[in-house]
């Protein structure tokens, strides 16, 4: 993927987004043409990035379908998460998550991983472990202005920040390097009732393949990857629509839990 300067279109796309974020104000239809490529996806992201003018603290990663690998080029898309919208959730407290009422809202449990140095060498798999400083359990909550954000394919996903509206970071998983992350049973809440339990055997290479993705990604894009950065990597049970009023929990391993209140 070449990083690809934002179009005349492409910038008021992304200031269209901004704009209806801003003012809480509801699109029912995307405000120009949609992207075709995530290339063109990434384009519209990262001019709304720089109109933005918020420090970048992490970044979610989400999954393409199976069926879209091809036609997008890619298995992930990913997308910034703002510092302002980091919180921490690890002291059994529930933050209060606002989401776009009259857009896309969803809640969904991952594992976060905290980068230190990344470095400019090429990874895999196992050493890209070595970039890592820190695991936590966490919930990445998904919200858009525009209600079918998620029904036009991952480049339409991609151009609105990923659908992203923040991150709680719950509890650290201990021992995390011999732990068997792949096989932990994770389970999400909403309002005390189960709406999805899975492992992360559904994830593709797992959290560390988000990671690798995510670094070759930003680094096509020339974008810094700083130490401190988080990475949300992406859901494990679903993608589970929440309004405001509910609240959501994420319980990893039958024991570690982290919660969020959802507003308006």
């Amino acid at each position: 993927m070449m990083k690809m300067p934002a179009s005349e279109e492409q910038q008021k796309i992304a200031k269209a987004f901004l704009s209806a974020r801003a003012k809480k104000t509801p699109l029912t239809l995307y405000p120009g043409a949609m992207p075709a490529t995530m290339g063109e996806a990434y384009a519209i992201q990262d001019a709304a990035i720089g109109f933005d003018g918020r420090t970048v603290g992490g970044w979610k990663v989400g999954r393409i379908p199976a069926e879209l690998v091809d036609r997008y080029l890619d298995n992930r898309l990913a997308g910034p998460i703002f510092t302002d919208e980091i919180f921490d959730g690890s002291a059994g407290e529930r933050p209060a998550m606002p989401v776009y009422a009259d857009g896309f809202a969803a809640a969904e449990a991952e594992v976060l991983l905290r980068l230190g140095d990344v470095g400019t060498r090429d990874h895999d798999i196992e050493t890209v472990k070595d970039c890592i400083t820190e695991v936590r359990t966490g919930i990445e909550i998904a919200s858009s202005p525009f209600r079918e954000i998620n029904r036009h394919g991952p480049a339409v996903t991609a151009s609105d920040y990923g659908n992203n509206k923040g991150l709680i970071l719950g509890p650290a998983i201990p021992d995390w390097r011999t732990a068997d992350l792949i096989r932990m049973p994770v389970e999400f809440f909403i309002d005390d009732a189960s709406v999805g339990a899975a492992t992360m055997e559904t994830m593709l290479d797992g959290p560390f393949g988000s990671a690798l993705f995510l670094i070759r990604v930003l680094r096509a894009r020339g974008i810094a990857i700083p130490a401190g950065t988080w990475v949300s990597t992406g859901a494990i049970t679903g993608i589970h629509e929440i309004r405001p009023g509910q609240r959501g929990d994420a319980l990893f391993n039958g024991k570690i839990r982290v919660g969020c209140a959802i507003t308006g």
